[in-house]
Formats: C-alpha cells, sequence, structure tokens
C-alpha cells in the first residue's frame, strides 16, 4: 500500500498541532506500510517540497495555497489513496483524486465555518479556503475526527455528508519523546525560577490566550508564568497579545516570553517543570499539547470545549472551566481554578502523574496508525 500524505506544514516548518500530528501520524505508519510525503515550501530530505513559484508572493494566501496545491495534485500518480491535512492541503487532495482517479481521505482538525476570526487573517481569502474545505469534504471518501466532539461538529457544519464516512480516529502522542525531563541550564538560561504555570500555542483568537493573560492579574503573584507562543495569525492579534504580556511584565519579574518555537527537548523540559498546563483554548478539536502536557507528566487546566473532554479526564488528570462566549466570565473562572489549584501541590502532582499513565494507555501512536490503515483499506476496496 502506498499513501500520498499532503501537509501544509513539515519539519523543520511545524507550528501547530496539524502538523504534528502529520508528523508523528506518518512515523507510525511508515513501519507498516509506504508513506510519500507532500509539503509546502523549500526542498526537505524526507519529502517533496513544493514552494510559491517566484512572482506570487503578493497574491492572497488563500490563493498562494491553492497554487501550490495544483502542483501537489499533478504529482500524486502512483500512488494508491491521498490523505490530506488542513484546506491547505485539501485541495490537493481533491484536485489529486479526480485527476488520477484515486481516493481522497481528510483528517478534520478544525473547521473553518467555526474560526471565523480567520477573516482577519485571510480577508477575503476565508471565503475561499470556506469554500475549499466545504468541497473537498463533501467530495471526499472519508473523513477522519480527531476527537467524537469534532466528529459532531462535522456532520453539524456539513449536514450533506453521509455519516458513515465520518470516522474518529484520535490524536496520539509520542510518549517516549513527550517524557518528565529536567533541565535547570535551560531553566537557568531563560531565568525561570519559583514554581511557575505555563502556556504554549500559536497567538491566534482559537487559543484563548488573551483570557488567559487578563485571568492572570488576578493570580498571586508568587505563581510565574510561561508563555511560550509566536507565528501570531495577523498583526493585530500579535500586538494586542505583547501589549497584554508587557502590562503583566511591569509589575511581575516571573512572567516570562518565549516567542521562537523551542526545540522539542526544550519544551519538554520547560512542560515536564511546570506545577500546571493552561489550555485556554475557545474552539480545540482536540488539543495536542493537552497530551504532551500530560505525557510529561504536567497537572492540565483546560477549557471544555471541542474535543478536550476526550482528553482531559476532569479530577482524574486535571481540570477544566466552561466557556459559552462570555469572556469576562471565563476569565474569573479560569483565574479562581488556578489558584486553588496551584495551592494544592499534592493534588497537581496526582493529577500529573494519573495523566501520564492516560497518555501511555489511550493515546499511543501505533494504536492509532493501525486504525488509520484499516480505514486505508476499507476505502480503497471500495473504490475498487
Amino acid at each position: 500500500m502506498r499513501i500520498g500524505l499532503i501537509t501544509k506544514e513539515w519539519p523543520p516548518n511545524i507550528y501547530g498541532g496539524a502538523g504534528v500530528h502529520a508528523l508523528q501520524l506518518t512515523q507510525a505508519l511508515q513501519k507498516s506500510i509506504t508513506v510519500d510525503v507532500s509539503c509546502f515550501g523549500e526542498p526537505r530530505e524526507d519529502a517533496k517540497a513544493f514552494a510559491l513559484p517566484a512572482g506570487l508572493e503578493n497574491l492572497n494566501p488563500a490563493l498562494q495555497a491553492f497554487t501550490t496545491d495544483i502542483e501537489i495534485a499533478q504529482s500524486l500518480g502512483g500512488v494508491d489513496l491521498v490523505h490530506s491535512h488542513t484546506w491547505y492541503a485539501n485541495m490537493a487532495g481533491h484536485f489529486g483524486s479526480l485527476l488520477h482517479g484515486i481516493p481522497h481521505i481528510i483528517t478534520a482538525h478544525s473547521l473553518e465555518p467555526d474560526r471565523p476570526w480567520k477573516a482577519e487573517q485571510l480577508g477575503g481569502g476565508y471565503r475561499l479556503s470556506s469554500w475549499a474545505e466545504k468541497t473537498a469534504y463533501e467530495a471526499a471518501d472519508a473523513i477522519i475526527a480527531v476527537s467524537n466532539g469534532m466528529r459532531a461538529d462535522v456532520l453539524r457544519a456539513y449536514p450533506n455528508l453521509d455519516p458513515a464516512k465520518v470516522h474518529t480516529i484520535l490524536n496520539g502522542v509520542d510518549t517516549q519523546k513527550y517524557s518528565p525531563r529536567e533541565d535547570q541550564a535551560l531553566l537557568d538560561r531563560l531565568g525561570v525560577h519559583g514554581r511557575f504555570a505555563i502556556f504554549v500555542g500559536r497567538i491566534t483568537r482559537q487559543k484563548g490566550l488573551g483570557h488567559l493573560l487578563r485571568a492572570w492579574q488576578s493570580v498571586s503573584p508568587d505563581i510565574g508564568l510561561m508563555i511560550a507562543a509566536g507565528s501570531p495569525d495577523e498583526p493585530a492579534i500579535g500586538a494586542e497579545t505583547a501589549a497584554l504580556i508587557h502590562d503583566l511584565q511591569a509589575t511581575r519579574s516571573n512572567v516570562w516570553w518565549q516567542e521562537k518555537m523551542l526545540p522539542q527537548p526544550e519544551l519538554n523540559a520547560l512542560l515536564s517543570s511546570a506545577d500546571l498546563f493552561i489550555c485556554p483554548s475557545v474552539y480545540e478539536p482536540l488539543g495536542i499539547v493537552n497530551l504532551e502536557a500530560m505525557a510529561c507528566q504536567t497537572a492540565v487546566l483546560a477549557s471544555r470545549v471541542g474535543g478536550i473532554p476526550e482528553v482531559v479526564a476532569e479530577n482524574e488528570t486535571g481540570e477544566l472551566v466552561d466557556y459559552n462566549g462570555d469572556g469576562p466570565a471565563f476569565e474569573a473562572a479560569l483565574a479562581y481554578r488556578i489558584q486553588e489549584m496551584v495551592n494544592d501541590p499534592a493534588k497537581l502532582a496526582r493529577y500529573g502523574q494519573a495523566g501520564r499513565e492516560r497518555a501511555i494507555n489511550h493515546f499511543g501512536w501505533d494504536a492509532i496508525a493501525q486504525q488509520t490503515i484499516s480505514l486505508y483499506s476499507s476505502v480503497i476496496s471500495a473504490k475498487n
């Protein structure tokens, strides 16, 4: 079996959960089948990369993606099935399926109808990305949802889909790569001292970082906050986030901001050293970073949205805060729960230990890869 996997992100350019998923799924799949990876950007040794042709840099980002998709689609001859990740790559899978007569599977990491703030980043391109996603989903031979919550969202957003085509296969985590790890030299280099909580994610409305930063004004200054966040969706949210961080730093010496993506071993060490990982997302199909924190044996506080409750076992591996669109109420609840949790180090330790056990027992990539291969086989057989 030869699979053509299409992803916008591939090392060294991974900035979100979808890219992490594509990489780690591929690594697990390649133990059993052949996977040809096509990605966006400059040449790679382990993938076929497609850079934007010169002279097209001023195109809307959606049109740039479609240009790359066309080139990828042309190259897909010889594979048995194409598997695309995110709307950036969905059209490559759709065009490739039509051009070469091969089945197309999509993994749903997020949905454009549920992310209206993307219009800030893409402008009119958001209408194009929404069209591309809808077209590809409705034509796909199968869709993989990364959580049961995501499956429900897919069927709600695209009611014309046959529910039998939408399958839940959870995200996974590499529990050997992400495991408890101390690195005092790293903490010293970054100036991190004392007890602290950590946020990891892109600067986007989806991740709720602004809510966390406003909530932190009400958290005891005895607890530090590490913010590992960069790649703002667009300048306005980047400026807003920077202002909120600088306001905190003006009165606290234990608020640290890492704008550049940290190497995985350093991120692992920071997650392991933190007392608490916080995921204040307002929209999250699953949230791989919650799994990474749990694998590092760190307690989690997250919002009760999307697939997060399928990852974070409430009152076992962490706690959840409701989000219903009321920002100030969410921020007040976050601040209260953060303070309550950090005041009970023994409970944090119990959550951390249970979180690692849950990550190992329920989210191993090898099992997820075998479920994916089974779906590939059934789709190829049905197509033939």
